[in-house]
């Protein structure tokens, strides 16, 4: 059975430490699949826990270029 991707809104960002890869895929408008292809070929920062793959929030942020990357929120 297919799960549906997860939505997360960008104000919801402060508040988290670590996002799923298909949460990620919700912010950027991917698809689950080139999401985990972009964090395998580095292109999206991640970590493996284990089996699992996390995104950090700060990492995620610097990333996109966000001003509150830095802390100047």
């Amino acid at each position: 059975m297919v799960q549906p991707i997860a939505a997360i809104a960008l104000n919801d960002l402060e508040r988290r430490i670590t996002l799923t890869v298909e949460e990620v895929a919700s912010l950027l408008g991917l698809g689950r699949t080139a999401a985990y292809e972009a964090t395998r070929r580095g292109e999206i920062p991640s970590r493996r826990l284990g089996r699992r793959v996390i995104v950090p929030v700060p990492a995620l942020l610097e990333w996109l270029g966000s001003p509150i990357a830095g802390g100047n929120r």
